[in-house]
């Protein structure tokens, strides 16, 4: 079972994460996400182990529970479908927020003594 884990101290060490894991049973693999930049955490990492009824106990107990003084988020990673994946075009489709000629009102223009001249 594929685990996201959230709300992590950014200063927690992927075997960190692991051996809170195997508290409860075997684990495959520890991936925490990190900025490609910076390379510092973002927070949140993926943990998945093999027994799914030893992964469920680790989400039953350790969602909510404190890690270096933050409350973390645990519970079962559901993959995105493919077709709902972030494109990099911003295509919101039908969306007109934003841009110039959005009729919005109280604009002003062009009118009053606002000292355009």
């Amino acid at each position: 079972m594929n685990i996201f884990v959230g709300s992590l101290p950014f200063s927690i060490e992927e075997a960190d994460l692991r051996e809170s894991f195997e508290a409860y049973g075997a684990v495959d693999s520890v991936k925490i996400i990190t900025d490609k930049f910076t390379g510092r955490s973002k927070g949140f990492g993926f943990v998945e182990m093999t027994n799914d009824d030893e992964a469920q106990k680790a989400i039953d107990e350790l969602n909510g529970a404190t890690v270096q003084g933050r409350a973390i988020v645990v519970n079962k990673s559901e993959p995105k479908p493919e077709g709902e994946r972030r494109s990099f075009n911003n295509n919101r489709g039908g969306d007109s927020r934003g841009g110039y000629g959005n009729n919005r009102g109280g604009d002003n223009r062009g009118g009053g003594d606002r000292g355009r001249y």
